[in-house]
């Protein structure tokens, strides 16, 4: 007689989720994380509070940025993890729209949950979606203005970029002046788009207002003892290599002599030893010595008897951008003075930032490399300056490239919204309702910013989209009196790269959570009883 008991194919402890309870907790972790990040989104956006606390660190992050505030967060549920994996990818590839992009997957999946809830299968969703996709995108290109070939007009689209992705972050206060910071910045770059030519240095002290941009490379580390303070025309070696075998250091073995004086011998071997490495270096003729790691005190001693700056313990990634910036090379070994490249610069010096000593090196082989200083009262104020310009640079510099810019304040995502709309009004069958849902998915965008502000979204997003049907495809939300108005006027500018990107991803990320139907978790791994002899 056939046993009626259910087969399990999996091992114990496997976990199975299927069908609905499936969709169910995809859409709730989805859906949760959304919520998270959904009050920092727009100008007007909120604050979060990150704190990790450990045995060994107890850290506080301050800030609304979405990509640090899902790279922070520990998630559990597979379908959040998507949301946090779009969120980084959009970090790495135009710098902004970390928080847009989930707050519209969150807003697609609130609406595929409710058709799903009127059982309509998520294919036909997914189908009605891709149309709306291609559709939007079709409209915000068309609507995109393209200023490139106007030097004047493109630096003032520029700085409107700047000042509206600035608005929304710690420096709105002086969006004006970290905007042309970051857009001198990026146009020294002449298009290369290679920000690591430019660096960031944070200095606790002053206000954010003391914050410059400066020409050349500041390198946050001290001359050694009795040597040269500045030099010129300067011959730079940069080298990643042990200095500090000066002392008896046989590595996991023991030294047993039979008197004082043989260890008085091992120690000269070792120094002569140091010494022949040091000429090595000098044979290549430079006058200023950076090395990534320590330099202990007599091979210091011989590179001042020498006249060569010697600098030590430089950090990995302020090495690796002074040989981009001085057009040298890290070395290891000095055997061969020949093939190893030199870096140059006109004049090094010491410069004194707040009460702190750094080394500027001006004139660089590479002369777009710049330096921008940030000052301000505490640690965390500074962290998050540093992101809110690194986001600035990031778009400025992608728009440099795509020049292409389209207009804020909720304006592009109602174009869009109404372009999908007139689609489903064409389109026969569900599809239509799946059309319809995805452009009010669009809406939530200036609703989410409005509410943020504290205004009367309801009233404020009919305003809009009545603005739009009559024609005045550039009208948006303005914060800061609570009222619909033209964007041109006000000059909330957006890249169109970063639009485009957060339509791209949020859709294709909300298809992918909306396409599963069974969540199966393997059975943790056992871990093997010690065999004790």
């Amino acid at each position: 007689m056939a046993s009626l008991q259910p087969v399990s194919i999996m091992k114990a402890g496997a976990e199975e989720e299927r069908s609905e309870m499936a969709r169910m907790s995809s859409f709730v972790g989805a859906i949760a994380v959304g919520d998270l990040v959904k009050s920092t989104l727009g100008p007007k956006g909120m604050d979060k509070i990150l704190q990790s606390v450990g045995p060994h660190t107890d850290t506080v992050t301050v800030t609304n940025d979405g990509a640090t505030i899902m790279k922070s967060i520990g998630v559990d549920n597979p379908a959040a993890k998507v949301l946090v994996d779009i969120s980084k990818v959009q970090d790495d590839e135009v710098g902004d729209g970390t928080t847009s992009v989930v707050v519209l997957a969150c807003e697609l999946l609130k609406e595929a949950e409710q058709l799903v809830s009127q059982k309509m299968h998520p294919q036909t969703i997914i189908s009605g979606w891709r149309k709306s996709v291609d559709v939007a995108r079709a409209a915000l290109e068309k609507f995109a203005r393209n200023h490139g070939d106007d030097p004047v007009k493109f630096r003032e689209d520029l700085m409107n970029i700047a000042r509206t992705t600035l608005s929304s972050k710690i420096l709105t206060g002086h969006k004006d002046y970290f905007s042309n910071l970051a857009v001198d910045a990026v146009l020294r770059l002449k298009g290369s788009g290679n920000l690591d030519a430019i660096q960031m240095i944070k200095k606790p002290g002053g206000f954010l207002h003391n914050s410059y941009l400066d020409e050349g490379f500041l390198l946050d580390k001290k001359v050694g003892v009795n040597q040269p303070k500045r030099v010129e025309n300067a011959r730079i070696l940069i080298a990643n290599t042990p200095m500090d075998t000066d002392k008896i250091k046989v590595f996991g073995s023991r030294v047993r002599v039979d008197g004082v004086a043989k260890v008085a011998e091992l120690e000269l071997a070792e120094k002569e030893k140091m010494k022949e490495k040091v000429e090595l270096i000098l044979s290549h003729n430079p006058s200023v010595f950076i090395n990534r790691q320590l330099i202990y005190n007599y091979p210091e001693q011989l590179f001042a008897d020498k006249g060569v700056m010697a600098i030590e313990h430089a950090d990995f990634e302020g090495v690796e951008r002074l040989a981009l910036v001085t057009g040298g090379e890290i070395c290891s070994t000095f055997d061969t003075p020949g093939s190893v490249k030199l870096g140059k610069c006109d004049l090094i010096e010491e410069v004194i930032i707040g009460e702190d000593k750094l080394l500027k090196f001006s004139g660089v082989a590479l002369g777009e490399a710049c330096t921008i200083i940030l000052r301000g009262a505490t640690q965390q104020i500074l962290d998050e300056a540093e992101r809110s310009l690194h986001d600035a640079l990031c778009v400025l510099s992608e728009t440099v490239k795509e020049t292409r810019v389209v207009y804020g304040g909720g304006c592009s995502e109602m174009v869009m919204s109404n372009a999908v709309t007139k689609l489903a009004e064409t389109t026969a069958g569900k599809e239509a309702v799946a059309m319809e849902a995805f452009a009010r998915a669009l809406r939530q965008i200036p609703t989410t910013i409005a509410d943020n502000a504290g205004y009367d979204s309801a009233d404020l997003v009919s305003q809009l989209r009545a603005a739009h049907n009559d024609g005045f495809d550039t009208s948006g939300l303005d914060m800061n009196n609570g009222e619909i108005a033209d964007m041109v006027e006000l000059g909330i500018t957006e890249s169109f790269q970063v639009k485009r990107q957060v339509l791209m991803s949020a859709a294709e990320a909300a298809e992918m959570i909306l396409r599963v139907d069974n969540i199966v978790k393997s059975a943790p791994r056992q871990r093997m009883p010690d065999q004790c002899m």
